[in-house]
């Protein structure tokens, strides 16, 4: 795969991500913390799913709640990381998942979704 063919997770911001979920039809955004050992060690497998061949068409988008006042307070209720599926700007599934198995089988949720025509 070239440099230019390949995606890459979005780092966005509250507003951004408000736009990017209208955008795209499917997006899988990651809510991370500073400081946070989990959000850095799913780091890796998150951005390695960005290229997988079965998740073309998904956006990919990472937001750093500590600089995201909306998102910043959406998880004090919360831990990061923090993960969120949305289909056609509506969202589907959003959790506090610690293991990339429990990533990668609400990333396969998302793949499975029918969008409504």
């Amino acid at each position: 795969m070239t440099e230019e063919a390949r995606q890459h997770v979005v780092d966005a911001d509250d507003e951004h991500l408000r736009r990017l979920i209208h955008e795209h039809l499917k997006v899988f955004a990651q809510f991370t913390s500073e400081n946070c050992a989990i959000c850095e060690a799913l780091a890796p497998p998150f951005a390695k799913f960005v290229d997988a061949p079965e998740n073309v068409g998904i956006l990919f988008i990472r937001l750093n709640v500590d600089q995201n006042p909306v998102a910043k307070k959406m998880m004090e209720q919360k831990a990061a990381p923090f993960f969120v599926s949305y289909c056609q700007g509506r969202l589907l599934e959003c959790d506090a998942l610690t293991e990339e198995h429990q990533v990668v089988e609400q990333l396969e949720r998302l793949r499975a979704f029918a969008p409504v025509k």
